[in-house]
C-alpha cells in the first residue's frame, strides 16, 4: 500500500538566523517562518544542512525544532534534521524531536567514519526500530562520502516508520532505477533545486529547496506546476531561475544563501565557524544576481 505523503510540493531547508553574539535569533527565526508561509511554502525543515546543524549543539538543536513546531502550529509539516554519524546519538536526538512535535524525521547518512551500504540498512534499521514517527533518509554524497544505491533503498523501503528519501546524488539513472526497485514504499524529495522538474517527471513528490530560502512562491511553483500535468512551464520556470540557484551554491551551503537573505535585509547573522561570508568578490557577483531577479 501507498504512503500517504509527508508533503507535496516545495519544502524549506530553512537557514538559523544568528544574532550578533551567535546565538539563535528566535524572532528572526519566526518571521521567516511566517514569510515562508505566506508565500505557499509546503513544509518547514529545520535543522539540516542548511540550518548550520552541524555547528549547533544538542540543547540548540532540540530548542530550534520545538519553536519550529510551536510557531508553525500544523499548519504545515515540520521536518526535523536528527541525522548522525553516531547512530546512538541519531537515536537520541530523533526522540527528543519527537517529543518536540516533529512530524518527520530528516536523517543524513553517516559522514566522515562513513559506513558501507550494509552498514547503512544497519543503522537506519536500528533508529528506524527506536522512533515512532515518520523518517526522510537524506542522500548527499558530496558532503558524506556515502552513497545510498538503489538495492539499499529498496531493503530500507520495507521498514514501515522508513518513508522517503531526500536524494541528492545528482544521478537521475540511479533515481529512476532506485524508483522501479521501491515503487510505491518509499516516496521521492529532490535535494537539488536544479533537478526538481527532472525529478518531478519520475514521480518525486517535491524538492526541498535552498531556493525557497529566497523565493518561496518560485520553489512552490515550480513544483505545483508538475503536479498539475504542466512540466514544460515547470521547467521553463526553473531554467528562468537556473542563474540564481547556481549562485545559491557558488559557494558552501548555507554560506551563499545566508548571504542573500541578508544582502535582501532580512538579517540572518553570518554562518557560525568553520564557515565565513562570502569574499569581496563573491559577493558582489550575488548583489548583482539578486538585482537581476528584482529582488533588491
Amino acid at each position: 500500500m501507498a504512503n500517504t505523503p509527508i508533503f507535496t510540493g516545495a519544502g524549506v531547508a530553512i537557514v538559523t538566523p544568528f544574532d550578533k553574539y551567535g546565538n539563535i535569533n528566535y524572532s528572526k527565526l519566526g518571521e521567516l517562518i511566517e514569510r515562508q508561509i505566506a508565500n505557499k511554502t509546503d513544509a518547514i525543515i529545520i535543522c539540516g544542512t542548511t540550518g548550520e546543524s552541524a555547528a549547533l549543539d544538542a540543547v540548540e538543536h532540540v530548542q530550534a525544532i520545538k519553536y519550529t513546531v510551536d510557531v508553525v502550529n500544523k499548519r504545515v509539516p515540520v521536518i526535523a534534521g536528527t541525522g548522525s554519524n553516531d547512530t546512538a546519538f541519531g537515536v537520541k536526538i530523533s526522540n527528543e524531536a519527537e517529543k518536540a512535535g516533529a512530524d518527520a524525521l530528516l536523517m543524513v547518512t553517516p559522514y566522515y567514519n562513513k559506513t558501507s551500504q550494509s552498514g547503512l540498512i544497519r543503522h537506519y534499521n536500528y533508529i528506524a526500530d527506536r522512533v515512532s514517527t515518520p523518517i526522510i533518509l537524506y542522500n548527499v554524497p558530496s558532503r558524506t562520502g556515502v552513497n545510498i544505491k538503489p538495492e539499499t533503498y529498496a531493503e530500507l523501503c520495507q521498514h514501515e516508520r522508513i518513508v522517503a528519501t531526500k536524494e541528492a546524488n545528482g544521478d537521475i539513472a540511479a533515481l529512476a532505477k532506485t524508483i522501479r526497485l521501491c515503487g510505491d514504499k518509499l516516496d521521492i524529495y529532490c535535494g537539488n533545486d536544479d533537478q526538481t522538474t527532472a525529478f518531478m517527471a519520475l514521480g518525486a513528490k517535491g524538492v526541498i529547496s535552498v531556493l525557497s530560502n529566497v523565493c518561496p512562491e518560485v520553489a512552490h511553483n515550480i513544483v505545483a506546476k508538475c503536479l498539475e500535468g504542466d512540466f514544460k512551464g515547470s521547467a521553463d520556470l526553473q531554467i528562468e531561475y537556473l542563474d540564481l540557484i547556481n549562485k545559491l551554491f557558488m559557494d558552501v551551503n548555507p554560506i551563499p544563501v545566508k548571504e542573500a537573505m541578508n544582502i535582501m535585509g532580512f538579517e540572518c547573522g553570518e554562518c557560525r565557524m568553520p564557515l565565513a561570508p562570502l569574499v569581496p568578490a563573491d559577493h558582489e557577483v550575488m548583489v548583482n544576481t539578486l538585482k537581476q531577479y528584482n529582488l533588491i
